[in-house]
């Protein structure tokens, strides 16, 4: 088939279509996606080849099968020529773990960007912010080969009018400096963005030991890569909210899921607490025993699904994380299609996200 029709994403609303017209778009879509992939990806061709896969008993999202995550790791797919390939993005790992690769063409990672600009804006509005970037700078030095920490840090740079980052390369919070940074900016709205463990551990735990130092009552926090290592310190989203509401006075705080395989594609928390697709995504909770679909509020592992994906086959994936769906059309915060929350891995399954990883490659902090 011809790949522009691939490439070309339409411009449509993020969060108003209602069930109906979301299954009748975004199924025409997936079935363009799993045709491009298997006319261009040889592995992905055959995989579907081996389960009989063919889309004329596609009637639904539910119907459309997936590649588990763990692939990207074990094969190198992409499903245009090598030499279009310009970024190969990588998984967070622990030391000794393989890592997923993914391969971007330039139509691919555009679209990325433009999406990730289009769902974050959603939340922030419109124009560019100071944004402080709770990392160190020396994580985004290889431009060309992107680890997902350095991807995520990148790619909500597109929403700065000028930047920081909080700590130095030793991972010591820089606090003279965020103070030079708000002062020069205010009565502005800052964004504020990094990863949850290491937002915690060099950000909220620095703070605790100075007396209010910094008042980012107008800013915005933006974060994500994991929960299991602030889990473990029996610290959940309603407790981080609080511990960082007490020692900066930040009131916004929103949490995001997504992962390198689907970059780009990322749910946001809305105000009522809850994760959401948009219209270029979609969510499946499905039984581990069966893979048959969970009711509403049941937790299973969970199937993502994006439009986004074109230089390599990671449209429809099946993730090792659980969670579960609240309810379709109807959340409180006002955006339609489906909203979830997300509880924790498999079992058994390897540490993935960014914050669970950094904190198990660096004990010794």
């Amino acid at each position: 088939m011809d790949n522009s029709t691939v490439f070309e994403l339409p411009e449509i609303s993020l969060y108003s279509f209602d069930k109906n017209i979301k299954q009748d778009f975004f199924l025409n879509r997936m079935i363009e996606l799993f045709k491009h992939h298997q006319n261009n990806c040889v592995e992905f061709k055959n995989m579907m080849q081996s389960i009989g896969f063919s889309d004329k008993n596609v009637s639904k999202v539910e119907d459309l099968p997936f590649l588990p995550v763990r692939l990207f790791k074990l094969f190198e797919l992409f499903s245009v020529p090598r030499e279009n390939v310009v970024k190969t993005m990588t998984s967070s790992g622990t030391s000794g773990q393989s890592v997923s690769k993914i391969f971007l063409d330039k139509n691919t990672s555009m679209n990325q960007t433009r999406i990730l600009s289009r769902i974050v804006s959603s939340f922030l509005g419109g124009t560019r912010v100071p944004m402080i970037i709770i990392d160190c700078e020396s994580t985004i030095k290889n431009r060309n080969y992107f680890s997902a920490r350095a991807a995520g840090i990148t790619g909500f740079s597109i929403f700065a009018s000028k930047k920081m980052f909080a700590l130095n390369d030793d991972m010591t919070l820089n606090i003279e400096g965020i103070k030079t940074f708000i002062e020069e900016n205010p009565s502005r709205t800052i964004l504020l963005f990094g990863f949850t463990f290491i937002v915690y551990q060099h950000f909220y735990s620095e703070l605790l030991k100075h007396k209010n130092v910094l008042d980012l009552s107008n800013a915005v926090l933006i974060h994500g890569g994991g929960w299991k290592k602030l889990i473990d310190q029996a610290v959940d989203s309603n407790t981080f909210k609080a511990q960082l509401k007490s020692v900066c006075s930040i009131t916004k705080v929103h949490d995001y899921y997504g992962m390198v395989e689907q970059t780009g594609s990322i749910h946001m928390e809305c105000e009522a607490g809850f994760l959401h697709v948009s219209e270029y995504s979609d969510i499946i909770v499905r039984r581990t025993k069966d893979f048959s679909i969970c009711k509403k509020g049941e937790q299973g592992v969970i199937q993502l699904l994006s439009l986004l994906p074109v230089s390599y086959p990671g449209h429809s994936i099946l993730t090792e994380d659980i969670g579960s769906i609240y309810g379709e059309d109807d959340c409180s915060c006002g955006r339609k299609g489906k909203y979830f929350k997300i509880y924790g891995r498999l079992k058994n399954a390897e540490l993935r996200g960014c914050s669970d990883t950094y904190g198990e490659r660096n004990k010794r902090y």
